[in-house]
Formats: structure tokens, sequence, C-alpha cells
């Protein structure tokens, strides 16, 4: 386990997460992901599972208020959920996967199931990642894009994202301002980006 990860499960258990003790991570498990558990989310209700590997990736933003501690982010991921499944009667959260300012990932939908995120034709084929906040105006500040990067290469590791997978900012598949301004010309950089 990394020093940056140790670091910040430290934090994290500082905050009663309790994601485990320094170099005790699961097999196959990439730093830094929150899992579901330890953001206290309901049981999922989803079951349609996406076909591995992924080729895309559709990068949004939730267009909402940033999140930058831990503390912060968590609430703001069980708002979402709480949106999601109750005023929009889906089964989970939306997304398979929600990034912080705090430079930490939510594990929304994960890696198997096909997520609510991009419209009927897209869902059934990409992994959805939504940075928490609006990013019209403003960056995600360095941590959160490294976390999102981090991410990336941890779905290819685990054969869940192709190797030559695709990135798709929201704005290039649906009629959307998302990902936002700022980050939407970021993600353009990615070399993995195609619009």
């Amino acid at each position: 386990m990394s020093r940056r990860c140790a670091l910040l499960t430290w934090a994290l258990l500082g905050l009663g997460l309790g994601l485990g003790a320094p170099g005790e991570e699961a097999p196959g498990s990439c730093c830094p992901i929150v899992p579901r558990r330890e953001w206290k989310a309901p049981a999922s209700k989803c079951g349609e599972k996406l076909q591995h590997p992924v080729r895309y990736v559709v990068v949004s933003h939730t267009g909402g208020s940033h999140c930058d501690s831990p503390a912060s982010c968590l609430k703001q991921v069980q708002n979402l959920h709480s949106y999601h499944s109750r005023t929009l009667n889906w089964c989970d959260v939306g997304y398979n996967f929600l990034i912080g300012e705090d430079g930490l990932v939510y594990e929304g939908r994960g890696w198997d199931i096909k997520g609510d995120h991009t419209g009927v034709t897209w869902n059934p084929m990409s992994i959805g990642i939504s940075f928490m906040g609006n990013y019209m105006e403003r960056s995600p500040p360095p941590r959160a894009l490294r976390a999102a990067q981090s991410l990336l290469a941890c779905g290819v590791a685990q054969g869940a994202l192709s190797r030559t997978y695709e990135v798709k900012g929201h704005r290039d598949v649906q009629r959307t301002l998302s990902p936002g301004d700022q980050l939407y010309e970021i993600i353009r950089t990615w070399p993995h980006y195609h619009e």
C-alpha cells in the first residue's frame, strides 16, 4: 500500500469510516475507493450487469455543490443517492463512481452494474464517473483528477475496462453542459479521450 493510500486510510479511520488497517488492502482493490458500506449506502435494487471489459467511460459532473473533505463528500454522496433513488425512483445512485474534491473515489454502482447516467444508448456500454460539483467556471483540484486517473488504471488492471477504453465527456453523448466547461477541457487532454 502506498504511503498516500495509508495516510488516506488513517484519515478515514479518524472519521469513523473504518477502511481497514494499513497493509491490509483487499486483493485487487484500488486506492483510494470508498466502498458503499463505508458511506452507508442502502442495498442496491439494481441487477443489470455490464459486460466486461467495458469500452467506454463517460465523465460528468453532478452540477451541484462541491465537497472537499471526507465528511462533506460522504454527506454529498448520500444526498445524491437519496435524490436518485427516492425522487427519481431509480434502483440506486445513477453513477458507477463519484469523485470528491477530497481526492477520494466513492463507489456508486461499481464496475459490474449498469448505471443510469447517460441514457439508454450509453448506459449499457459505459462506466459513468461523475465529479461532485459544478465545473463550468472552476476546475476540480489536482487530487480529484489524480483520483479519477487512478480509478481508470484500476479498471484496466482489474479487467473491468478495456485496455483501449475511450473517455467521453457527458456532452459528447447527450445534450448537456456536463461535465462543465473547465472539466471538459481537462478530460480532452487525457490520452484515452475521444470525442
